[in-house]
């Protein structure tokens, strides 16, 4: 699998991720990138390459699993090559900044960064609903994110796509224990047999019951965010 790191940061920021994934089995990949400081050149030349190389070296989709604005760079992949991903799962990504608005605690220095780029954000973020990855994805987020709005990183739910909800921090995600219980649980499924997550027994208080993305207006400001069945 290809993990990839959130805004201003590496691959060391997900080495404990990769860690504790590689010690139950699993193949795992920093991006190799260096620190993200947003779309650049090198980052969109250089995360199709590496995609390209670990599908061609084990020989089959590759998981993407992304940090904040290294899952909507997965998002990114998965739409432009899914032949090439097996899923993605994002963790506090807001993938609809776009479409629900609000800046993020980042927003700024990104702005700063944003003569560096090589697209935009209408490029990075089309209209999730209109344009939905083709693989399964699965979007964790935490309500007390702290860096992004919980309900800009949330699915509409749907076939082979859902939300799970984590209590903790933005920054804390790809070190919290049921963040990555879920993404252990979400990798060993059956490639042909996608189900939707679901708590272990006893484990409520960690997963609270997720919620789903609706729209209700004309306005795109409008929206509920009601819990999922």
């Amino acid at each position: 699998m290809l993990i990839l790191p959130g805004f201003l940061a590496g691959d060391p920021s997900t080495a404990p991720l990769r860690s504790v994934l590689r010690s139950q089995g699993y193949w795992t990949h920093g991006w190799q990138l260096g620190r993200n400081l947003g779309p650049t050149a090198d980052v969109i030349d250089g995360l199709s390459a590496r995609l390209a190389s670990l599908h061609e070296r084990h020989g089959r989709p590759v998981s993407v699993i992304g940090w904040s604005l290294g899952g909507i760079y997965a998002r990114r992949l998965a739409r432009r090559s899914p032949e090439m991903v097996r899923q993605v799962i994002t963790l506090g990504s807001p993938f609809r900044l776009q479409e629900v608005g609000g800046r993020s605690a980042v927003s700024a220095l990104y702005d700063r960064l944003r003569p560096g780029h090589a697209i935009g954000l209408e490029h990075l973020l089309p209209g999730d609903d209109e344009v939905p990855p083709l693989v399964p994805v699965t979007a964790i987020y935490t309500r007390t994110d702290g860096v992004v709005r919980w309900w800009q990183c949330i699915e509409r739910v749907g076939e082979r796509r859902e939300n799970i909800e984590v209590r903790g921090s933005h920054s804390g995600l790809g070190f919290n224990a049921a963040a990555v219980y879920a993404i252990s649980d979400r990798l060993a499924q059956p490639v042909d047999r996608w189900r939707p997550f679901r708590p272990p027994p006893g484990a409520g208080a960690l997963f609270p019951r997720p919620a789903d993305f609706r729209d209700v207006a004309d306005d795109p400001a409008a929206h509920a965010f009601v819990t999922a069945v």
